[in-house]
């Protein structure tokens, strides 16, 4: 007994280490969040290298999630009601509520968040990051400040344009192959769907773009071992945030629930 206590706890040392490292870096970006400067150039630089490596894989994902969302839809309730029935409504409550803002996550912690880890884990084993603090420079405030607002701005934006690719793809599917007119369509999201709905998935949207660029930021940071350790630290970074981005999605959702945010 005392020997499995004690591999647990070695299990969770390195847990309690990450959390403890993460809770430090956050700590550091907040207080040079309001000592410091913005830098809006470089801000809006990240902003739009963010969006334009991630806004076409989202569009794609989206837009055929949306149809064959739409699809299996429509042939289930033709076996049970005989008609595809509400075909609008379902699309559009699981693409705004969880398919575009968990997709759109993942596509961008896949595409952006790697490309954050990488550049920063070069700079960490090639003493780039040692460099800006022997010139006074602090890391958080140069590096991670501008990556953390483009990270908060862009993700809610490409979750916008996930919701109407999705809902999109939806229609097209129901208008050609279902045969489902497109004022029914239509009417079937009007009617049912209000701005809460449209805001549950807006805002776990910005809950993700903290997760992805937390875990680029600590994973990019903790880098060693030359081009080998860049390369792990990249996939772990993309892993570890997927998996969060899952979770949290339960937790979150739940919280909205519980707050009334549905």
């Amino acid at each position: 007994m005392r020997y499995f206590f004690q591999q647990l706890g070695h299990g969770f040392i390195p847990l309690f280490k990450a959390t403890g490292k993460v809770t430090l870096m956050v700590k550091s970006v907040i207080v040079w969040l309001f000592k410091s400067k913005l830098e809006f150039e470089e801000i809006i630089k990240q902003s739009v290298r963010i969006g334009s490596d991630s806004l076409i894989v989202v569009c794609l994902i989206n837009f055929f999630t949306g149809m064959v969302l739409a699809l299996q839809t429509g042939y289930s309730s033709k076996s049970l009601f005989n008609e595809p029935l509400y075909i609008g409504t379902i699309v559009g409550f699981s693409i705004v509520k969880e398919l575009a803002p968990v997709l759109t996550a993942i596509v961008v912690a896949g595409r952006a968040g790697a490309a954050v880890t990488a550049e920063i884990g070069t700079m960490k084993v090639t003493e780039q990051l040692d460099a800006l603090h022997t010139l006074g420079t602090n890391p958080a405030r140069y590096l991670l400040i501008p990556r953390y607002i483009a990270f908060i701005v862009t993700l809610p934006l490409l979750t916008v344009f996930a919701d109407f690719l999705g809902i999109s793809g939806g229609f097209v599917v129901s208008l050609v192959k279902l045969g489902v007119p497109s004022t029914v369509y239509w009417n079937d999201i009007f009617t049912f769907m209000d701005i809460s709905n449209f805001m549950h998935g807006f805002l776990k949207s910005i809950f993700f773009a903290f997760i992805i660029a937390t875990v680029s930021f600590h994973k990019g940071l903790g880098t060693k071992g030359g081009a080998e350790g860049v390369g792990k630290a990249t996939t772990d970074s993309v892993v570890t945030s997927m998996v969060l981005i899952l979770v949290f999605d339960y937790f979150i959702s739940a919280a909205f629930v519980f707050v009334g945010i549905i």
